[in-house]
């Protein structure tokens, strides 16, 4: 299989050198890193190419990777069924990019790109309705950015008194502890390491 899929690569880097800026065969996978403005005309490449015929979108997704310049990969699953293959594109943009939509090549592509918009943040340019549609409308951040709070901004919940839903800021009933691993636990029959800074202490 990976002898097919390293015949693959060097075909689609060969017919596509303006789109291609890298590939490899990792895992039974071959990965593809693209130009982010040519990713529609290289899909309908690979849609149309008669050694490819991907012409199933199976799912658009991003990766956030804070610390780079071109902070998030945006990634797209293909599916070949005439081919038995699959391929997986990757296209690295900065947080203030837009990624050209492939609504027009593949209109499943309507909801996989508007929840990588909710998610991540990650403007598609000639997206018919670009919206939220996994969080609320005054949703504030993006949930998979790995610098959102894990607690969130805001919360939503019912009003008996007021018969609606409200949205509140988080507020925690209990502040985060600190726990030290290596102190003894209360009351525990068993001496545990640490049980030195008890005596310590005294």
């Amino acid at each position: 299989m990976s002898d097919a899929l390293n015949e693959l690569g060097a075909h689609i880097e060969a017919k596509r050198p303006d789109c291609v800026l890298a590939w490899d065969v990792t895992h039974g996978e071959l990965n593809i890193d693209v130009t982010p403005g040519n990713i529609p005309g290289f899909i309908e490449f690979l849609k149309a190419d008669s050694a490819c015929r991907f012409s199933s979108l199976v799912d658009i997704t991003a990766v956030d990777y804070p610390e780079r310049v071109k902070r998030f990969d945006v990634v797209y699953h293909l599916l070949s069924m005439y081919q038995n293959q699959r391929i997986r594109l990757r296209a690295s943009v900065r947080e203030e990019d837009m990624v050209p939509s492939i609504v027009a090549i593949h209109p499943s592509a309507n909801w996989f790109e508007r929840e990588v918009y909710d998610m991540f943040g990650i403007l598609f340019s000639g997206h018919p309705d670009l919206r939220r549609i996994l969080t609320d409308y005054g949703f504030r951040g993006f949930p998979l950015r790995k610098d959102f709070p894990t607690t969130g901004y805001t919360e939503v919940r019912y009003d008996e008194a007021q018969k609606r839903v409200v949205y509140e800021p988080v507020s925690l009933v209990q502040e985060y502890r600190q726990f030290d691993f290596m102190s003894p636990w209360e009351g525990a029959e068993y001496i545990l390491p640490g049980d030195e800074k008890k005596e310590g202490a005294k």
